[in-house]
């Protein structure tokens, strides 16, 4: 009877340790990708700072006004020009 117990320890014994190292194998697994998607997400926010700053750039009141007067030829109305419309 003391020899079956021992056998069923024993058994157990190993069940549980490869069950131990199965567990920290995908720990360790888990962590490698929990620090590469760290990695990514940083460089996305970098780069969105990056594209925020340029938007902001682009977008400035004197740029667009430039960009309208040199490539779209536009201007500002005289006075003769503007017609008020009403209902």
């Amino acid at each position: 009877m003391t020899r079956v117990a021992v056998i069923v320890l024993v058994i157990a014994g190993v069940i549980s340790a490869i069950a131990v190292v199965h567990a920290r194998h995908q720990h360790r697994e888990l962590y490698v990708q929990l620090t590469r998607l760290e990695h990514a997400r940083d460089e996305l926010n970098i780069e969105f700072g990056r594209l925020q700053l340029e938007q902001a750039t682009w977008s400035e009141s004197n740029r667009i006004d430039q960009v309208a007067r040199t490539r779209l030829g536009m201007k500002f109305p005289g006075p003769g020009e503007i017609v008020v419309v009403r209902p």
